[in-house]
């Protein structure tokens, strides 16, 4: 039953699974969708979305799946004269709604034409005909658990015009960041500050008390880890060419990131594309203000988190050869790949964010020079939205 809708909704990402499939689908034989459309939309969605961030992408692949159930103006205007004069709305109980019911939006459609062949009045009341009243699938004010309303007003609530409402927009984790969103970001990053790695040497004096009372008096010390933040954040970012669109996002990023102080150090540079001898201390990326990478890489130690912020788009030749850098007098004389696989081996805990979105990237583990599929065999990436930051943080406090 309904087994394009499953599919639906995993094409919009929806993360629905088999087990939480079946257990709607028992909902539904105990008849708890009310009989209604409106009701099999809010079963499914309290059934199969497990947090608010989906309900838009939900909205959105059930308005794609029940769209059509609303007949078009084009057949409406040939019945608009038959309702204009109808009968009051038809009033159903709980008690009279007929239990949910499998049903086809095609067959629908044929016996709607069928009937506009073959009526030539207007009728209110009845099962069958186009009008006002009554429990015909056709028309308005009356009742059928999956008919096509025609004209008037819903006395049920559509649950297609529902969808097509779009209200759960601002839940949605999977946009692109602007600056109304970098608060929201920032509490993901902060989780980074939890001092989860640092040594437990130091009293709590209320965990201590309160164990030697569980324990009648006898002393019980109890350690905890220090409240002085131990994290340390490098922050590298592309600056220039195909990264100019984001430019105003990545100054956003970088003005929030300068002005935390949940981190016990953090360190920024600049890079062109790909990151080879220099690394550059503003977005400018000129010599006079830079850093040898490889003496960033000796006087960071390799507990700091590395962020690198780039779309990873460039020419093949930058990663893959020598010589491959686009600025002019630059000594590369390594392949780009071998300095990104170098920081990535000194830095146990790193993610590449990129502002293109995750569609847009190559297929995992696809032969191609696309250099964003290059770039991820090296750093884990994540898209720069707030689902993407919340998944690279996430990364960020294991190793890899």
């Amino acid at each position: 039953m309904f087994t394009g809708f499953f599919y639906t909704l995993r094409g919009e990402r929806v993360p629905v699974t088999p087990t939480e499939w079946m257990t709607l689908m028992d909902a539904l034989d105990r008849g708890l969708a009310g009989g209604t459309l409106s009701g099999f939309y809010y079963l499914s969605r309290s059934v199969l979305v497990k947090s608010e961030a989906y309900y838009d992408r939900f909205d959105m692949a059930f308005k794609r799946y029940f769209d059509g159930v609303e007949t078009p103006d084009s057949l409406a205007s040939q019945v608009a004269n038959w309702l204009e004069k109808g009968l009051p709305p038809l009033k159903i109980g709980a008690q009279d709604k007929l239990p949910f019911s499998d049903w086809s939006l095609e067959k629908l459609k044929r016996d709607l034409e069928e009937r506009l062949k073959s009526q030539d009045g207007e009728h209110h009341g009845g099962s069958k005909w186009i009008g006002t009243g009554g429990r015909s699938p056709f028309g308005h004010s009356g009742y059928h658990p999956s008919g096509v309303r025609i004209g008037g007003q819903s006395n049920n609530q559509s649950a297609v015009k529902v969808a097509a409402e779009r209200r759960y927009r601002d839940f949605r984790q999977d946009n692109i960041l602007d600056t109304r969103q970098f608060e929201l970001a920032l509490r993901k990053l902060r989780q980074l500050s939890k001092n989860e790695e640092a040594p437990q040497d130091v009293l709590s004096m209320d965990k201590t008390i309160d164990a030697t009372c569980r324990k009648g008096g006898l002393l019980d010390l109890v350690w905890d880890r220090p409240r002085k933040n131990t994290v340390k954040v490098v922050l590298m970012m592309d600056s220039g060419g195909s990264m100019n669109p984001y430019a105003r996002l990545c100054s956003h990023l970088f003005a929030a990131a300068s002005r935390m102080n949940h981190f016990k150090d953090i360190k920024f540079y600049y890079f062109h594309n790909c990151i080879y001898d220099r690394l550059f201390k503003d977005p400018f990326c000129m010599a006079k203000n830079s850093e040898k990478t490889t003496d960033v890489i000796r006087s960071l130690d390799g507990t700091y988190r590395l962020i690198l912020v780039g779309d990873a788009s460039m020419a093949p030749s930058e990663l893959l050869m020598e010589g491959g850098a686009l600025d002019w007098g630059v000594d590369d004389n390594e392949p780009g790949s071998i300095w990104l696989k170098r920081l990535a081996d000194h830095f146990s805990h790193s993610v590449w964010l990129n502002p293109i979105p995750e569609s847009m990237w190559p297929p995992v583990g696809e032969r191609t020079y696309d250099t964003i599929g290059i770039i991820r065999d090296i750093f884990p990436m994540f898209d720069l939205t707030v689902e993407g930051l919340d998944r690279a943080v996430t990364k960020l406090k294991v190793n890899r």
